[in-house]
């Protein structure tokens, strides 16, 4: 479902100075969401330190298509936007943070950003070269990680999802690029090659080899 080209109101809560997108602190950078949303950025949010070389590791030169999976409100996608020229989708069930992220996505007129609401098992990736992963489906397995009720949650949907990303990322072509920032990398299909570590191995590039 394509985010809509129509105008829409802003709401009034959001801060407008563009210098937050190129933040280096977490907590300036934070300063662009409602305080609601702002609360839950350490143990739910990439860190925006993460997100600065997440997106140049995924989108070495200009134009290059990533889809972050599991966008909560929009955060990884705007800070690639704003260091990168490459083109960044997220892709997130809870609707009140596809609307924020939309409205941000408007109020700072990010051209090379798109916001989608819907689930990953309902979603092709062809149109996609590049994958961010910052453990979007833990909270099925690990209750205190459950931002709230808003989406149903459990261990079958857990399993669900993770085969589904594995199915998904297993049939791009070779050197597709996948990041993930912690949890247990169970979205890797074989045939990725961990190509390099950062953030105390916390984050992985994996890239696709030829198995020819």
């Amino acid at each position: 479902m394509p985010q809509s080209s129509s105008p829409r109101h802003l709401s009034s809560h959001l801060r407008s100075d563009s210098e937050l997108l190129h933040a280096r602190e977490d907590k300036d950078f934070d300063e662009v969401y409602p305080l609601p949303i702002r609360d839950l950025s350490g143990p739910h949010w990439s860190p925006v330190n993460v997100c600065r070389l997440a997106a140049k590791l995924l989108a070495p030169k200009p134009g290059v298509r990533v889809l972050d999976i599991g966008c909560g409100p929009g955060k990884f996608c705007m800070v690639g936007a704003a260091v990168t020229a490459g083109h960044f989708t997220g892709i997130e069930r809870r609707l009140r943070f596809v609307k924020t992220a939309r409205d941000l996505v408007e109020l700072y007129s990010l051209t090379t950003v798109q916001i989608i609401h819907g689930n990953v098992t309902d979603f092709d990736f062809q149109d996609y070269e590049a994958f961010y992963l910052y453990n979007p489906f833990e909270e099925n397995v690990l209750p205190p990680l459950r931002i709230d009720s808003d989406v149903v949650t459990g261990p079958n949907l857990y399993t669900e999802y993770v085969h589904c990303v594995q199915h998904q990322v297993r049939r791009m072509p070779t050197g597709t690029r996948v990041i993930t920032y912690s949890g247990d990398d169970a979205e890797i299909p074989e045939g990725y090659l961990c190509q390099e570590l950062a953030f105390d191995d916390e984050l992985k590039l994996w890239v696709k080899q030829d198995m020819k």
